[in-house]
């Protein structure tokens, strides 16, 4: 049989696949590290990692050797039967992120929706909020997944236009903005503020500094749950394990450290807690909290399954063992100061935001227009794969293996490649 093309395996995915992406162009066949090669053989480098799936890189080998490992033992029983890897997964990874608690599934938009389900059957059964009045705060600008709940409360249009009728029961509030989230708190029947610690589909928005902390205290103080969604900054890609870890950069979560941990009563994770190789998502609290859950209630056929029990703790291990947030924090400060060089010699650039490997640059043009798409495009053929969000704002996240040589050259290639491109 003749090898496909990329422009072959495009024109499939286009007949008989629906239409819900628009990917760059570019047919990925093989990835190892920090790299990607496409089917006619040409190396990138990767600088969007799946939207931070893949921080530990591309096809690790102790991740995916447990992968395999464990599928050629056992895949799947269901929840119908215990299994002999989730109680050891499940100890592990509550010990790690230091919770008593965690109820596993697949993706990061399950894992919010059980936050959420978990929210509101705590508002009812313990802090007393009558029935089906449950209210959650949530952020302008949030990006939590695509399900008809979780549209109910986006502002992205594209994400919720004639998808209706939308979830009642959510109160959306500037984010960074812990004023607007003290006077929503005052409201009756409040049971949480779910928030991203920073906002990556919007654009890479760091908050101010502080801005988590009061967030948390004002929550306890109104009896609210703080809800973490860190499906996209948590594991090592701000510089810290966690995003809400502060500017702590060890590798573990200083629960014990009011000054560099803000404690969320739910922490939401997913993406990189399986370094991409599966899907595996997680959502972590205290018995007071977690114990509202009695079977039958919620779960998933996959959600615990041996294979995904087995790679999470591998890919935590990597995590820890190979120094990732560290890593991360430092070559992200690298990262941003060159970035700024360059944009003291350009216009086509007007600022770059972010935190440890997780960066935007924004373009100095419209929303609307398609010159971050255009210079995507033109890294592409210089070698280096990301993409834009929002229009005019490229997100830069690369594998947390990467190196400072390879960070280096990477900065060369968006150097060249912003400095010879023409709108």
């Amino acid at each position: 049989m003749e090898k496909m093309t990329s422009k072959d395996l495009v024109q499939l995915e286009d007949k008989y696949g629906a239409h819900n992406y628009h990917p760059l162009e570019v047919v990925l066949a093989r990835g190892e590290g920090v790299d990607v090669w496409d089917v006619e053989g040409k190396k990138y480098y990767d600088f969007l990692s799946a939207y931070s799936a893949v921080n530990q890189g591309h096809c690790h080998p102790r991740i995916v050797n447990a992968m395999i490992e464990q599928s050629k033992t056992l895949t799947l029983t269901s929840r119908a039967f215990y299994n002999d890897a989730l109680g050891p997964y499940e100890k592990f990874v509550t010990d790690y992120f230091g919770f008593d608690k965690v109820l596993p599934m697949n993706t990061g938009a399950e894992a919010v929706e059980t936050a959420i389900k978990v929210c509101r059957k705590w508002a009812y059964e313990v802090k007393g909020i009558p029935e089906n009045e449950a209210k959650i705060i949530v952020c302008d600008g949030n990006f939590h997944g695509r399900t008809t709940t979780i549209i109910s409360f986006s502002n992205d249009e594209d994400a919720r236009k004639n998808f209706g009728p939308y979830t009642p029961g959510f109160i959306r509030i500037p984010y960074n903005d812990t004023e607007a989230l003290a006077d929503a708190l005052k409201e009756d029947n409040v049971a949480g503020f779910l928030v991203e610690p920073i906002q990556g589909e919007a654009g890479v928005f760091v908050p101010d500094e502080g801005y988590l902390e009061k967030a948390q205290a004002l929550c306890k103080d109104a009896g609210a749950l703080f809800i973490a969604d860190e499906v996209q900054t948590g594991i090592a890609r701000t510089g810290s394990l966690l995003a809400v870890c502060g500017n702590c950069s060890c590798g573990n979560t200083c629960k014990k450290d009011p000054e560099t941990y803000v404690q969320p009563d739910i922490l939401i994770l997913g993406k990189a807690i399986s370094g991409g190789a599966y899907p595996v998502s997680a959502v972590l609290a205290d018995n007071h909290i977690m114990n509202v859950i009695k079977p039958g209630q919620h779960g998933s056929t996959f959600g615990g399954n041996p294979v995904a029990a087995k790679v999470a703790v591998a890919a935590l291990e990597v995590v820890k063992d190979e120094n990732l947030a560290a890593n991360a924090d430092r070559l992200g400060k690298i990262f941003r100061s060159e970035m700024n060089r360059i944009i003291e010699n350009t216009e086509l650039v007007l600022k770059v935001r972010g935190k440890g490997l997780l960066n935007a640059i924004l373009i100095n043009d419209t929303e609307d227009s398609e010159t971050a798409w255009n210079l995507c495009v033109a890294l592409k053929k210089n070698g280096l794969l990301a993409k834009p969000t929002h229009g005019n704002i490229i997100r830069f996240a690369p594998p947390l293996v990467m190196n400072e040589e390879q960070l280096l050259d990477c900065v060369r290639i968006i150097e060249n490649t912003i400095m010879n491109f023409e709108k």
